[in-house]
């Protein structure tokens, strides 16, 4: 047997072709959230048909985790038209010493909310003398002897501004400063509010009279330009009741 027999067969393995090099598929670029624009940011002010009564809390927080204290002199020792004010002595419930406090006595306030059929809020702008400078506001004011608050908001929005509309609706009420005050105020809300008189103001008012798209008041006040801390709680009523 020849020597080129005695070599053992082997089998020839085939190479496996080498994969073919696809270009690299492109990826979709990721999409950033866009940036929240003021405008954007507030509620989206839509009128619901559920009754506007507040709903429950889930769960209640405690009340009266501190005893009250005990009054046990009073006195006025001042009287200012929009305000009295009053000295109390009250005694501490835990270490039954008495302290003294002022507190001022006054009657309600209301606020109110015009909206025009084409969705903009009638404001007012005046001088306040506690800042020496103008703020930017719904009308408002006080509850006088022998009215409802809700009589009242529509007497202020008339006399401020000269607007009137549907029947104010009442949106909740807060008390301005329970530190020092034993008022409160109650904020509204006026649907188709249009000028049907001219505004009568009194002698210690000089008010402009402006119309500001609703969805603009949450930059406001972002901004700064509405800086009346019973204005903003008027619109924070409005979108918990009637927003998202």
């Amino acid at each position: 047997m020849s020597a080129r027999r005695r070599t053992t067969k082997r089998a020839v393995r085939k190479k496996k072709p080498a994969p073919r090099r696809t270009a690299k598929r492109a990826r979709a670029p990721k999409k950033r959230r866009p940036r929240r624009h003021l405008k954007m940011a507030g509620p989206i002010l839509e009128r619901r048909s559920e009754p506007t009564v507040p709903h429950p809390l889930p769960v209640d927080p405690p009340r009266g985790l501190v005893s009250e204290w005990t009054r046990v002199a009073s006195e006025e020792i001042g009287d200012y038209r929009i305000f009295k004010v009053r000295r109390d002595v009250s005694v501490h419930p835990r270490t039954n010493t008495e302290h003294r406090f002022v507190v001022l006595e006054g009657g309600d306030w209301v606020n109110v909310i015009p909206i025009t059929d084409d969705g903009k809020v009638v404001f007012v702008e005046q001088f306040r003398h506690g800042v020496r400078a103008n703020t930017l506001e719904v009308p408002g004011g006080m509850v006088d002897a022998g009215e409802s608050p809700s009589q009242a908001a529509a007497r202020e929005l008339l006399e401020e501004t000269g607007y009137a509309g549907g029947a104010p609706v009442e949106l909740g009420w807060i008390h301005p400063n329970p530190a020092i005050q034993d008022n409160r105020c109650w904020s509204y809300i006026v649907r188709g509010a249009r000028r049907v008189a001219p505004a009568h103001t009194e002698g210690t008012e000089d008010i402009a009279v402006l119309e500001i798209p609703l969805r603009d008041v949450p930059r406001l006040i972002a901004a700064g330009r509405i800086t009346h801390a019973l204005v903003v709680v008027a619109f924070q009523w409005l979108w918990l009741r009637e927003g998202r």
